[in-house]
């Protein structure tokens, strides 16, 4: 397993060390579709994610979806430092999307690291990186029409995609019956195929072209 002081430099310099926790803080292994944390809980520890990947995002009480950031190996989750550092709730659910390795960081031993500059730095950087990331997502959902962001959603996976329209509703963060009408209308136009949980492209250059109208 890679050492977690490779992928977070930081954890080198904080007291009480990583290595005096010994297996306390895991390394735990969930398989994909595992619910770590839930929007509304406890925040029951920091996660640092060794291997695999975290979606986190925001339900509706009507089932809706919206994706707001994924955390990878050496990246930190925004919901979780805010909620330990607010003695707050969660405000968002993190599901593992793959076979994912993590440790559990307790908020004891979290707030007891923040006291360190260079982990806190980390923490405080990821703030800003993550609000960036936030606000082009607003723009996106607020500003942008869903033609041109479901064109660009299915632009750079290959001519077959593996998905279901409830997933694409999902990461545009709107409704499965928007996603299925505007895909039928793609399908009209002969620029996709549709089939159960499959979607072929047919003619990308249209869909780049419905796509160029996103702003930058």
């Amino acid at each position: 397993m890679i050492d977690p002081c490779t992928l977070y430099p930081a954890l080198a310099s904080v007291e009480p060390s990583l290595h005096s926790q010994g297996t306390s803080i895991g390394p735990m292994t969930v398989p994909a579709g595992t619910v770590l944390f839930s929007a509304q809980a406890a925040c029951r520890g920091f996660p640092l994610v060794l291997e695999g990947e975290v979606k986190v995002s925001r339900h509706s009480s009507d089932g809706r979806s919206l994706e707001l950031y994924r955390v990878v190996p050496g990246e930190l989750c925004l919901a979780s430092s805010a909620s330990l550092f607010r003695s707050l709730p969660l405000s968002a659910t993190g599901t593992a999307t793959k076979p994912t390795t993590l440790l559990l960081i307790p908020p004891v031993l979290f707030n007891q690291w923040l006291e360190t500059p260079p982990f806190r730095d980390a923490v405080l950087g990821l703030f800003a990186e993550r609000m960036a990331d936030l606000t082009g997502l607003i723009d996106a959902v607020a500003f942008q029409r869903l033609d041109q962001r479901l064109a660009a959603a299915l632009l750079g996976r290959g001519p077959d995609l593996a998905l279901t329209h409830q997933e694409l509703a999902d990461e545009l963060g709107t409704v499965r019956e928007m996603v299925s009408r505007l895909l039928r209308r793609f399908e009209r136009e002969g620029w996709v195929e549709l089939a159960r949980e499959r979607i072929h492209i047919r003619d990308s250059a249209a869909l780049r072209t419905v796509a160029a109208a996103l702003p930058n």
